[in-house]
């Protein structure tokens, strides 16, 4: 059995982050952690791939820059039940490839002294003798604590956590060549955002994203929904979305997002959980940022739990709860509850009333200027003060 100081399940943005928190704060711990992929990197990874602002500045906390591929976007575009929102900014957010995406963080953490175990898939997971046993395909590991960083259908969730999580949404996407005469969005910078499905009970939106595959401009197109959804209205939805840029679908794919809500639990003596294992925006499902912050908070509560001996990890869980993250998990599941609810067509109606309320929206959304860690007396007197509320831009 290989004895380590850390076990992180999954090298995903939420594993590799709190890798290179390790790293980062103390080399010697870093040097005794292991993460384990069950494939191999690159390896493909089904999602939109957006880095919104407030990802870049978290990364550029990690020391990483990003260097992969990317589109960048400056221009964004809803279509609401009974009319359109259009706004523009600097750096609204980049689109990345998920394989080239989370290959940067993994071999970067690995770079920093973190050993990275691929092709080593977790087949039981049970706490043991102070600590958390691992078993894989080719091996036994030992430590005394376990991060969960496994995504939506987490190993460790299931043996450590336990099932109190918020609901997991489904999504359906694919990515097709780009033609200029059926969608201007790459050439303009534009994502745009479809929630006009919303008024005949989609609990969710439809999505083009601009990005770029081996060099050829794409446009990457998928809808998301919370349930009830079941995946024959999924892939109608997906049908209209890539009619709209003049596509079909010669091959899509599914995934699940597990979403954060009030009560889920994402701690458990000797283990802790991060990114969709955890929870995400139930509203977006956006998942990048909130991975990376998690990492971050994981990694220091392990160091934390190493000074004072105390391995329930209950303070991360009130970190989490009580925090920045939390209370922004806790909005955007209200936002949710709104948006996607009995009077949808009122608050979808309010958001595009007001162009001032859509600029703040997106800077609390993206973290800029640490909106999103503001209360609300803040944006209320950024609404209602003239030239109290200027935006700077959204790259760090």
């Amino acid at each position: 059995m290989e004895r380590c100081d850390v076990v992180i399940v999954g090298s995903g943005p939420g594993g590799a982050a709190t890798a290179l928190r390790l790293a980062a704060r103390d080399p010697a711990v870093a040097a005794r952690t292991v993460v384990l992929e069950k494939a191999h990197h690159p390896r493909d990874k089904t999602c939109a791939g957006g880095v919104i602002p407030k990802a870049l500045h978290l990364l550029a906390e990690l020391g990483v820059a990003l260097t992969t591929p990317h589109a960048r976007v400056d221009r964004g575009r809803a279509a609401l039940p009974g009319g359109q929102v259009d706004v523009a900014s600097d750096d609204l957010c980049r689109v990345v490839r998920r394989r080239e995406f989370d290959a940067l963080l993994a071999w970067t953490a690995r770079d920093r002294g973190v050993a990275l175990h691929e092709d080593e898939h977790v087949l039981h997971v049970a706490r043991e003798e102070g600590g958390v046993r691992i078993e894989t395909e080719r091996r036994c590991y030992w430590a005394p604590v376990v991060v969960g960083a496994d995504g939506s259908g987490s190993v460790v969730r299931r043996a450590l956590v336990g099932a109190r999580s918020g609901p997991v949404a489904r999504a359906v996407m694919c990515d097709v060549p780009v033609d200029p005469r059926g969608w201007d969005g790459y050439a303009e910078r534009r994502y745009e955002f479809d929630f006009t499905a919303c008024a005949t009970g989609l609990r969710g939106y439809r999505w083009v994203f601009p990005c770029m595959i081996d060099g050829v401009p794409h446009a990457n197109v998928g809808v998301y929904a919370l349930p009830p959804v079941d995946g024959t209205r999924l892939q109608a939805e997906l049908v209209q979305a890539l009619a709209g840029v003049g596509a079909e679908a010669r091959s899509w794919k599914a995934f699940p997002i597990r979403t954060y809500a009030t009560g889920t639990a994402v701690a458990a003596p000797h283990a802790l959980l991060v990114g969709d294992a955890a929870g995400v925006d139930p509203l977006m499902g956006e998942g990048i940022s909130f991975a990376l912050e998690y990492g971050v908070l994981a990694a220091d509560a392990i160091l934390a739990a190493r000074a004072t001996g105390d391995w329930s990890f209950r303070s991360y869980a009130r970190t989490v709860a009580r925090g920045p993250i939390g209370r922004k998990l806790r909005r955007l599941g209200l936002a949710a509850r709104l948006f996607y609810g009995r009077h949808q067509r009122l608050w979808f109606r309010l958001a595009a009333a007001s162009p001032r309320a859509q600029t703040l929206g997106l800077a609390w959304y993206n973290g800029i200027d640490d909106w999103d860690r503001r209360g609300p007396l803040a944006a209320i007197g950024a609404l209602l003060v003239p030239g109290r509320f200027r935006p700077t831009a959204g790259a760090p």
